[in-house]
């Protein structure tokens, strides 16, 4: 081994006591893994097959494929695994969630359990958040997975049906959580469309995916094992909205006129008193002089184009869209298309339409062509999805908010591992200031002190024209720096990559490169590490937390602050008069930062009830999920088929 009997010991006291057996049972075989040569290797995947079938459990021949993962990794991608991380693996394996510090190597830490689990060939599934960390993750580790014998794919979105069939195909797939759920609900319509000789639908599907999709092989073969990547992400933050596969909406719609009416009259509807507006449930409602309003410009403006709906909701849609959606905030335009950005990742989610006609009424406020509604053909919860897999696991850095509920849920139970090295990582007091204004103010100046350090700083930001202020302010001062927001995703990882250098400020939403790696640059640890500013709360305490995980991996020194306002989204939604009152009571030290424990609860108050809301909503799903659990008994048939 590359590492002396000190550095040896001193991982393993990082383990905790109890699992310290099941880490020196891994390393009594790496001797042996080490004396193989390459072509004795590739055989080990066929040996443990042979006996897997003759009886042999998992459980018994863990030690020795972690060893043989921990080997194969070492020569073909220079990485050891190290004790620590042999435990998450171990963790996954046992159907857990695993809790790591960002920086400690989760991609690694999958190899073990995804191949353990290959060895009954029935497949495993490695799910990302985005196609970019799906298949740099897939060629990161293929070599590591083929020097064993073991197959490996990866799903991509446009991949062609074939190209996807051989992918799940292999022992180890890789791909993206929607991915595999739409691939789920595309093998549902196919199984329904062939099972009542629904031809209509066989021939709509060739048209829009090709003449293979009409064929009656189906693209998953099943789910024995899961691994989730980000897994808070997946199965909480994104689990508040079903997958919905639907036919195509490129066409125009024939109502286009009735939404540009709407559009036209929606603009001169008054808050207040025409509409109500509630920010917490993000809607919008006439009120009786609202109708008597759109009753008479309606006489002026001609009479309102035949609709599917009544003439006010096309209405209240229209000012919703004008009031509560924004440019750069929650959607963006790319190729004459409204694209909503994901609230909670800050990536751009081109697959999926506001539904009731919201989308059609953005549309026409951007003066766009409107398309048709999308038809629903099939959907599902991820709730629901996840649960299809007999063994389901995953990883994250920010578990611990959420473990109650993946398990109530998904009956996850979360494991927290211990960090290789002790963390350094300083963590400021917040601060509030009574307005957006003095808070940009006061963190372009943070970040002009520390630039003049050279200590490197990442910004975090919940929206793309947040992140563009900033940088124009930063612009305006002659300070470089580097922006990541949705309209960058292809640049995402070469951003963040670059983020510890000496010197160098990057401004992100909420995306943050999670998966890419933060190293400092050289002389950067003496100066403090990369230093982490979070200019906002967001929804979930978690999202705060990865955040802040920017700065400190791997026992580098880092420290992070939030630096919030009181006109901020979270607290001006739900306390919106309280807000008012104490920044005209603050007007006095406008430019003044406070740590008033009273105004940070408030933040913290915000934040709970925005979470109990969300959970209701993912609570509301699987209510509906049991409904259909019901019908599906009543009528002989399961969701799978």
């Amino acid at each position: 081994m590359d590492l002396d009997r000190h550095e040896l010991a001193a991982q393993l006291r990082r383990v905790p006591r109890r699992f310290r057996r099941m880490v020196r049972r891994v390393r009594s075989y790496e001797s042996t893994m080490e004396g193989l040569t390459d072509a004795e290797l590739a055989g080990m995947a066929r040996a443990w097959r042979a006996r897997h079938r003759d009886g042999t459990r998992l459980d018994a021949l863990l030690p020795e494929v972690f060893a043989a993962v921990r080997e194969s990794a070492r020569r073909h991608t220079g990485l050891r695994a190290f004790d620590v991380q042999v435990l998450g693996g171990y963790m996954l394996h046992r159907g857990r969630v695993a809790e790591m510090q960002t920086g400690e190597g989760k991609t690694l830490v999958a190899t073990m359990p995804t191949t353990l689990n290959a060895v009954p060939g029935k497949g495993v599934h490695l799910v990302t958040v985005n196609d970019y960390l799906a298949g740099r993750d897939c060629e990161w580790m293929r070599p590591a997975y083929e020097a064993l014998g073991f197959t490996v794919g990866c799903i991509q979105s446009g991949l062609a049906l074939d190209k996807r069939r051989a992918a799940y195909a292999c022992d180890i797939t890789y791909g993206t959580n929607k991915e595999f759920g739409f691939d789920f609900l595309r093998d549902q319509v196919r199984r329904r469309a062939l099972a009542r000789e629904m031809t209509d639908v066989l021939h709509r599907w060739t048209v829009e995916h090709g003449s293979a999709a009409s064929q009656a092989g189906y693209a998953q073969r099943g789910h024995a094992y899961a691994v989730v990547d980000e897994v808070d992400n997946v199965l909480i933050d994104e689990a508040r909205v079903p997958l919905i596969l639907s036919d195509s909406a490129g066409k125009p719609s024939p109502y286009a006129n009735a939404f540009r009416w709407a559009d036209a009259v929606g603009r001169y509807m008054r808050p207040a008193i025409d509409f109500t507006l509630r920010l917490r449930e993000q809607n919008v409602e006439l009120t009786q002089t609202g109708r008597q309003r759109v009753r008479a410009l309606a006489a002026s403006l001609g009479a309102p184009p035949p609709s599917d709906r009544p003439t006010y909701v096309l209405v209240e849609q229209a000012v919703r869209a004008h009031r509560l959606f924004r440019l750069e905030r929650e959607y963006l335009i790319q190729e004459g298309e409204v694209v909503i950005v994901d609230e909670f990742t800050g990536r751009m989610l081109p697959d999926r339409n506001w539904q009731l006609g919201l989308h059609q009424a953005i549309q026409a406020k951007e003066g766009l062509p409107v398309t048709d509604e999308t038809h629903t053909l099939a959907t599902v919860t991820y709730q629901r999805y996840f649960k299809l897999y007999t063994k389901l696991a995953g990883m994250t850095g920010t578990a611990r908010d959420a473990r109650r509920e993946l398990r109530r849920v998904y009956k996850l139970r979360v494991a927290t591992i211990p960090t290789n090295r002790p963390l350094h990582r300083r963590v400021l007091p917040d601060e509030v200031f009574p307005s957006r204004h003095a808070k940009l103010r006061a963190v372009v100046h943070r970040i002009e002190a520390m630039h003049q350090e050279g200590r490197p700083v990442l910004v975090g930001t919940r929206s793309v024209d947040k992140s563009e202020a900033l940088s124009h302010e930063l612009s305006r001062l002659g300070i470089q720096h580097a922006v990541l927001n949705a309209k960058m995703h292809a640049e995402e990882a070469a951003i963040v990559a670059q983020a510890g250098q000496r010197g160098q400020v990057t401004l992100c939403t909420n995306m943050a490169g999670r998966g890419t790696d933060i190293v400092l640059g050289d002389g950067v640890a003496k100066l403090g590490g990369l230093h982490v500013i979070g200019t906002e709360r967001h929804d979930a305490r978690r999202i705060d937390r990865q955040l802040g995980g920017r700065a400190g991996r791997q026992g580098d020194p880092g420290s992070f602050q939030f630096m919030m306002a009181l006109d901020d989204d979270l607290v001006r939604r739900r306390y919106r008069k309280l807000c008012a009152w104490l920044r005209r009571g603050s007007r006095r030290h406008r430019d003044r930062g406070s740590h008033s424990p009273w105004l940070l609860r408030l933040f913290s108050f915000a934040q709970r009830r925005v979470e109990r809301d969300h959970l209701l909503a993912r609570l509301a799903l699987m209510d509906r999920d049991k409904w259909l659990d019901e019908v599906h008994e009543l009528f002989g048939f399961s969701l799978d088929g």
